[in-house]
């Protein structure tokens, strides 16, 4: 059987004293669609922060793509094929729409294909093409989610790893940023979600991971899931 596409084993993750990730097993195979649930403080965002190199991991592997990302800095990830929308957003405050799309890009050398994608992009979230020129610092909460996942494609990625996209956000704008992941999803690329909003995740996802104190609790397919007691007592407000 080949090996998957994200493959973590027995990870822990501390600051300091406290041990935020507990002996974590996930799996990623290539071009699934894999959600993380759980209540606040469960340890989902610090698995992603170890994933893409943000915190060290204080034991076991991650594995991408058959090879091993012990040892390899943050910065080098996206070159692998790793792209991660954080919780906050994380535009580039001072530069302009454009110019944070570009930055996505600037590991590729395909000129005519970026500009295409940007593009792309812009068709997508109108929203962002009426503001091309403007600092994304000066957007709407929405608007930089928006650009934050733009940007995070423009990179081509292998994974796309999104953290708490519609946290914060008006219905409308979640609407329209589901939209936008449903139809990548749609056209082959691998996700690792992680959202609050637990049955919008189920709902977007082929298979999940709850997660909880630390620890994977539960774990089989979204749709399975979403009809768990359980799941639905703690995280679905039934």
């Amino acid at each position: 059987m080949a090996e998957p596409l994200l493959h973590i084993t027995g990870l822990d993750v501390h600051y300091g004293a406290i041990q935020a990730v507990k002996s974590l097993e996930l799996n990623v195979a290539d071009g699934e669609h894999v959600t993380l649930i759980g209540s606040n403080g469960a340890g989902k965002t610090s698995t992603l922060k170890a994933l893409t190199g943000l915190i060290p991991a204080s034991a076991g592997d991650i594995r991408f793509n058959g090879r091993s990302l012990r040892g390899i800095p943050a910065h080098e990830r996206p070159a692998l094929g790793l792209a991660m929308v954080p919780e906050g957003r994380g535009v580039f405050a001072r530069m302009s729409v454009l110019e944070n799309l570009q930055a996505g890009a600037y590991l590729r050398r395909d000129s005519t294909a970026v500009s295409n994608e940007i593009e792309q992009i812009l068709d997508w979230f109108p929203h962002l093409r009426r503001r091309l020129q403007q600092p994304a610092g000066l957007m709407s909460g929405g608007e930089q989610q928006m650009l934050a996942l733009g940007r995070a494609l423009m990179s081509r990625p292998r994974l796309l790893v999104l953290d708490e996209p519609s946290m914060g956000l008006a219905p409308v704008m979640v609407e329209k940023i589901f939209q936008v992941i449903r139809e990548v999803c749609r056209r082959g690329m691998t996700l690792l979600l992680v959202e609050q909003n637990a049955r919008l995740a189920l709902q977007v996802t082929e298979r999940a991971y709850v997660m909880d104190s630390g620890r994977i609790a539960l774990s089989g397919p979204s749709s399975t899931l979403i009809n768990d007691p359980q799941v639905r007592m703690a995280y679905l407000g039934e």
